[in-house]
């Protein structure tokens, strides 16, 4: 599938899509309640076909948080980003996509842990690096580290 296709694929499955101008992948900011349904469809269907995830981040954008999505079908050969974001720095929580793709379990953890993002239906959503005393996350922009004195 090209690019105006799937672009036109994705389009069609969440019509509340935002499409953003990205040189190297096809990128959407998708609503947070569509993402997991979406997921399901994306790794399902046989014309989409994304077996793999890739990549999966969480980002400080200083006025919401996100979690980008990176996608891949290995068959089909094709790519895609994914972005869902919210505005709530206090209690920021998206739904799990490890029970589609496996990896996520770990790269989930890791984005909860550094910068303090849940995920609903996650297995086991544990602190991976940092102690379970830790205070804050480190990868938010507006972290403190009053002891190594971190200012960006």
């Amino acid at each position: 599938m090209d690019t105006a296709a799937l672009k036109e694929r994705i389009l069609g499955l969440v019509p509340e899509a935002t499409l953003v101008e990205n040189k190297q992948f096809l990128t959407f900011v998708i609503p947070a309640a569509k993402m997991h349904d979406l997921a399901l469809k994306l790794k399902y269907e046989a014309d989409l076909a994304f077996d793999y995830l890739f990549c999966q981040s969480g980002v400080d954008m200083v006025k919401t948080l996100q979690v980008v999505y990176h996608l891949e079908s290995t068959t089909l050969i094709h790519q895609l980003e994914l972005k869902v974001e919210t505005a709530d720095r206090e209690n920021p929580v998206f739904d799990t996509v490890c029970d589609i793709w496996m990896t996520a379990e770990f790269h989930e953890r890791e984005i909860f842990d550094l910068m303090g993002i849940r995920f609903n239906n996650h297995p086991d959503l544990r602190r991976l690096f940092l102690d379970e005393e830790w205070k804050g996350y480190p990868l938010r922009k507006d972290y403190v580290d009053e002891v190594n004195i971190v200012e960006l």
